[in-house]
This record gives structure tokens, sequence and C-alpha cells, in this order.
């Protein structure tokens, strides 16, 4: 996640390094922005994490909220936050060969530094968190660093490829009722866990550490192997640079669109309608062609942004994506203040509209925060702490990097 300085307009990102980068942070922020509007719901209430619908929100509006959100949010985003994961990762591996540092120490400590913010994020703020997961899996990203492209995507085809034989085989052949609670247990289940999280800061922390059973199941059989899988494809494309140099008029975007978007939809109507996240079958669907949608997003995104009509899409997200960490960890912050009875207490008080609703004005600000504090930063201050680690620097957030540092005595000497 960490990038050079500069301006965001569309002019100063002509160059293809800057393009490249603002390409990947705006990408980041959309892809914040999605991971939000889902993960708001869980915040909210303890409804959505016992795989039940909330009877006091069942009004038409509220079912057609769900409904859009579980054909064109749930899944999607999440893949391509993973993505662009694997892609800064051949980003880091540069910086370090830059400074002329040996990268599995560097990125090691990454790990360990990503691993711990995700332990306390998800005891404090949000159990529902991707951290941990993304720091264990890179372990095995880092071990696979110099596999041949080939390679790296055969294993992402055949990690992918075992998520969805299994979800299909469980949705077929596994009778999901005998393991899942009853209607009136998971009622039961959902108003307790509401009433956890209206509590203190014992009630809260208990019932974000009571999800970890589940967390860690989730990340082994699906999470897990659905990022290591992405990481893969983001490497790939990080090597081949994919990124850079996007014209927006290429016409492959055009045909990823023509493709992604009727197929992506389809799947995400049957998600929708087989029975969503309680419905093993359905996440297959979603798990199947998520994945198309997801593309023709970021095809879209990247027409859009390279049009002159509407480049300023490009300079309002990319803020927010250079320092995604810090944009990550305050909305879960933000959800904590909100919803639970440390701050406001309005979990289980607030409609599906609302929540997004929320969501959307609650990134509408990031952005604007993300803009003004890089006017003044170069870091966000999680991303200061975790290059911190990384590097063993001490710098503040203003200080040119050692990197920097090397690289502008390359070039004068170059220049000499």
């Amino acid at each position: 996640m960490d990038v050079s300085a500069g301006a965001m307009d569309a002019t100063t990102s002509r160059s293809s390094a800057g393009q490249r980068l603002h390409d990947l942070d705006a990408l980041r922020g959309f892809a914040l922005l999605g991971i939000f509007v889902v993960n708001i719901t869980f915040m909210a209430s303890g409804y959505p994490g016992n795989l039940i619908t909330d009877p006091a929100f069942s009004s038409v509006l509220d079912d057609v909220t769900r409904f859009l959100s579980a054909v064109f949010v749930d899944m999607k985003f999440y893949i391509l936050f993973s993505f662009l994961f694997g892609y800064s990762f051949t980003l880091q591996m540069a910086a370090a060969g830059r400074a002329g540092a040996a990268f599995a120490p560097r990125m090691l400590r990454r790990i360990a530094g990503l691993f711990i913010l995700g332990a306390l994020h998800t005891a404090l703020l949000y159990g529902g968190d991707i951290l941990m997961t993304y720091a264990v899996v890179c372990l095995v990203l880092l071990a696979m660093r110099r596999v041949r492209d080939r390679t790296a995507l055969r294993v992402a085809g055949v990690l992918y490829g075992v998520v969805l034989l299994s979800l299909l085989a469980s949705g077929l052949f596994v009778n999901s009722s005998a393991f899942l609670p009853t209607r009136t247990e998971a009622l039961a289940n959902a108003e307790k866990a509401t009433a956890a999280m209206l509590g203190g800061w014992g009630d809260v922390i208990g019932h974000h550490l009571s999800g970890l059973p589940f967390l860690v199941l989730q990340s082994a059989t699906f999470q897990g192997p659905t990022a290591l899988a992405m990481f893969l494809l983001g490497m790939v494309a990080g090597r081949r640079r994919l990124l850079a140099g996007v014209s927006g008029y290429e016409p492959v975007l055009r045909r990823i669109q023509v493709i992604g978007f009727p197929v992506g939809v389809a799947g995400g109507v049957v998600y929708a309608l087989g029975g969503g996240n309680g419905a093993s079958l359905a996440v297959g669907v979603s798990a199947a062609t998520a994945p198309l949608l997801t593309a023709a997003y970021v095809a879209t995104l990247l027409r859009v942004m390279h049009s002159p009509r509407f480049g300023f899409v490009r300079s309002a997200l990319a803020p927010a994506g250079r320092i995604a960490l810090t944009n990550y960890l305050g909305q879960s912050l933000l959800g904590l203040l909100i919803f639970s009875g440390i701050g406001l207490g309005l979990a289980g008080s607030v409609s599906p509209v609302g929540t997004t609703g929320l969501a959307l004005l609650i990134f509408a600000a990031q952005l604007a925060v993300s803009a003004w504090w890089l006017r003044q930063h170069r870091y966000g201050p999680a991303e200061w702490a975790l290059r911190r680690v990384t590097n063993g620097t001490t710098a503040p957030a203003g200080v040119p990097s050692v990197e920097q540092r090397l690289a502008a005595r390359v070039g004068e000497r170059r220049a000499r």
C-alpha cells in the first residue's frame, strides 16, 4: 500500500509509473467502498452473522436493498481487494530491490505487523477481520514468489476450482439443515448477539471473539484459498504490469464488460434467490461468477477514469485507496462508535436502507479526509506504522524513506 507522494489530478498521472499507481489506488478505493457496504451490515446487527433476516426490517424496500446488495456487491469486492493485494506485493518486491534490501525479512516483518493489527482489529473493533487471513495466506505467497507465471496461474486455477467443487458437492450431497440451527434458534442467537453488541467493552469484545471459530473455519475452507488464488493472479498481473499504461480505450476492456456483466449479474441473481450465504449451492454459483462481474467493474472503472469527462473519478478515489489500511480500520472504528453500546448504541435499529446510506456517507467523508490528509502527509497513520515495522525505520511520515533517498542518489549519479 506504499506509493509515492504527488498530486492526484489527471495531468500529473499521465506518466506510466504515476498512472499505474493512481489507477491501482483508485481501484483499491473502489474496493473499500464495496467491502464496507457488506461489512456494515454485520456491524449494525447480529442477524446477518446468524444467516437470518431481521423480522423488524421486512418491508419491500428492505428486501430490494438486500437483493441488490446480494447481486451487485456481496463477494465481488473481496475478490478485487485480494487481487490488488497480490499486485501490490510485486511493488513491495520492487521497493526492496531499489533499497538493496533482502525482500523476505522485510516481508516477514510486514506480515507479522499485519497479523498483529488484524488481531487487535478483531478483538476491539470488528469480528469479521480479514487482515489475519491475509497475513497467513501471504506467507504462502512469499514462498511462491519465484514460481513462473504459468505455475502461479495453474495453482490459482486449481485452488479456485477446489473451492467451487467443495461448495457444489456440499450443496448437492450434504444436508445443510442438519448442521445449521433452526429458524427459531437462529432468531434467538441473533437477538443475543445484538444484545451483546449493545453492551460495554466486555460484551463487545466477547461478541467479537465468539466468532473466531467460524472465522477460522471460513478462512481455512473458503476465504483463505480464494484469497491465495487472487493473490497469485494479482502477482502475475503485477509482474506483467497489466495496469501500467492503460489508456481506457483497449478493446479487451469492452470485451470484459460484454462477458462479465451478464454472466456476473445472472450469477448474483441466482445467489440472491437461492438462499444467499445460507445455501452452499448458491454461494458456489456466486463464487463461480463473481470474478467476472468484478472484472467488468474494473474494466468499467478504468474506462471511466481515463475518459476526458470523468477523469476526476480517479482523483477522488485514489487518496482513499492510497491509505486503504487506515480507511479500512477507520470504517470499523466508526461502525463500533455508531452501533455498539460503547458509542451511540444503534445496533438492531437501522434498516438495510439506512446502513447502506450510512456506508455511502462515511465513505464520501473518507474520500475528503484522505485527500486532505495526503496533502500534508506522505502516509496514513496505519500505513506509516506498518511501514516502520517493515523497513525498521523511525522516520516520520513526511520524511523521505530510505528507498527514496537511495533512488535520489542513484538519479544524481546518473545525471553526472
